[in-house]
């Protein structure tokens, strides 16, 4: 893959912009020879990071690699890939294990479930930049466009079923590194989870208390983009007339 970045002109919505990051993870040669004009800096006006922002051609060519195909997929890049470039190698590591947990196909979890516990304990963390992402994300998995906003404010009168509100009790448990006890298994299993699953929200709420300091660390600014993503259906092209498409 050559280091151009690819510009769209129609941004489609982003549906696991942050997906399958892993398999380009590993060590790889510096890319050279991005236009001026799309290398990132950051600034004042830009609101990425307090941390300089690297040049493109002097990062590692796997992780270009890797932004190219967010943004091509995406429409536009995250700024966390751009924040957590600073250094490249936790890059990858955390990359890696994002992919780990948040894009398994195993489990009873669905998508839309991490993406909800993310945003709960994002939003106990102050993590301004994991609660705007993650409910976008949340809301195009879910097709609920006003679900993350309630629990970003207070999940605990959230219209949440039985089971997600036990998810997130549990979830809010761990981010608060309360005692977790055998009672807290019995309850998740009564709504459904088993081991493996109880194991994947602990382990999703630890990675983004990680997460959620790092982005207040580096006072990580959300993508405009984010805001408005899953909150009113895209408009459908017209099909053509098929009385006016000719022979």
């Amino acid at each position: 893959m050559s280091c151009q970045v690819v510009v769209r002109a129609v941004r489609p919505p982003v549906v696991g912009l942050l997906m399958q990051s892993s398999v380009l993870l590993k060590k790889g040669r510096v890319c050279h020879g991005m236009p001026a004009s799309l290398r990132h800096y950051s600034n004042e006006e830009e609101r990425i990071s307090r941390y300089p922002v690297p040049y493109r051609k002097n990062l590692p060519y796997d992780i270009v690699e890797l932004m190219e195909e967010v943004e091509t997929k995406g429409g536009f890049l995250p700024n966390v890939f751009k924040a957590l470039a600073h250094r490249p190698v936790e890059f990858r590591a955390f990359f890696a294990y994002y992919d780990a947990l948040m894009n398994k196909e195993t489990g009873g979890l669905s998508k839309a479930d991490r993406e909800l516990i993310v945003v709960a304990t994002s939003a106990h963390n102050h993590c301004l930049y994991c609660v705007v992402s993650h409910s976008a994300l949340h809301r195009i998995y879910s097709k609920k466009p006003t679900l993350a906003d309630q629990v970003a404010v207070n999940y605990q009168v959230a219209d949440l079923s039985a089971r997600e509100r036990a998810m997130l009790d549990f979830a809010l448990t761990v981010c608060r590194s309360e005692t977790v006890t055998n009672e807290h298994f019995s309850s998740l299993e009564a709504h459904g989870f088993d081991q493996e699953d109880i194991w994947d929200i602990a382990a999703i709420a630890a990675f983004f208390a990680m997460s959620n300091r790092m982005a207040n660390l580096t006072d990580m600014r959300p993508n405009i983009e984010f805001y408005n993503m899953g909150r009113v259906p895209r408009e459908k092209r017209p099909k053509p007339d098929e009385h006016d498409s000719g022979p």
